[in-house]
């Protein structure tokens, strides 16, 4: 079965464009014009990717993507003519996986997407973690701490899991990226320090824990006996 990808973008040309090079590779694609559509869409179907525009009529992308991660864990990537800070950070701090900068040569949004589709395979699909009070089942996709579930987009799970599976060893952010972004980030390892955040704010600060320290100057770790 064909993987499928929602594309929304309403520059018509581009997106005809971006359809038939997703088709020839053997994608399912399903194409929305405005913001509005493409989160009806996202939210009435299962798909594997989505393709996501900043400047969207109707719903700009990213309030698109912050009312999809209140219920999705999808991969997305957005697709963007700004090369602005402010519209990367918005975007991972939103819950974006990746994010792609117009013009941009299809072979790099092909890897991206790839790269997007093959995140969390490096957890073996039957690993279970455990530190402390925290407990991440890989073949469920949930996390828990002292029973109750937190909420992770896949992104955030993978990243947890990579360090969970290096217990005890200190990590770089190139490693990080390397293993967990799968793929030549150009967003450099600040992004690494920013998905690092999102798990402190969603597990360390939420339940009172000290799950992931930082080694200055080196990377981060998890251990037992935190």
């Amino acid at each position: 079965m064909p993987q499928r990808i929602l594309l929304v973008e309403d520059e018509e040309k581009l997106a005809r464009v971006v359809e038939l090079e997703l088709g020839y590779e053997g994608y399912e694609v399903t194409k929305a014009a405005d913001g509005r559509e493409g989160l009806s869409l996202a939210l009435a179907d299962d798909y594997d990717l989505i393709l996501l525009d900043i400047m969207l009529p109707q719903l700009s992308g990213i309030e698109v993507l912050r009312r999809l991660r209140k219920s999705s864990s999808v991969p997305v990537i957005m697709l963007t003519a700004r090369d602005a800070v402010s519209d990367k950070v918005s975007g991972l701090d939103y819950g974006a996986d990746d994010y792609v900068t117009k013009p941009f040569e299809i072979e790099e949004l092909l890897a991206r997407i790839r790269a997007a589709l093959r995140h969390g395979r490096a957890l073996s699909e039957s690993e279970v973690f455990e530190c402390g009070e925290l407990k991440m089942d890989v073949p469920r996709r949930e996390v828990t701490v002292n029973g109750t579930a937190v909420g992770l987009t896949k992104r955030e799970f993978d990243l947890l899991g990579y360090l969970l599976k290096n217990k005890g060893i200190v990590v770089t952010r190139e490693q990080l990226l390397e293993n967990v972004w799968d793929f030549d980030f150009d967003g450099g390892t600040n992004t690494v320090d920013v998905y690092i955040r999102f798990l402190r704010g969603k597990i360390d600060d939420a339940f009172g824990i000290k799950l992931i320290s930082t080694v200055r100057g080196v990377g981060y770790v998890i251990k037992d006996e935190q």
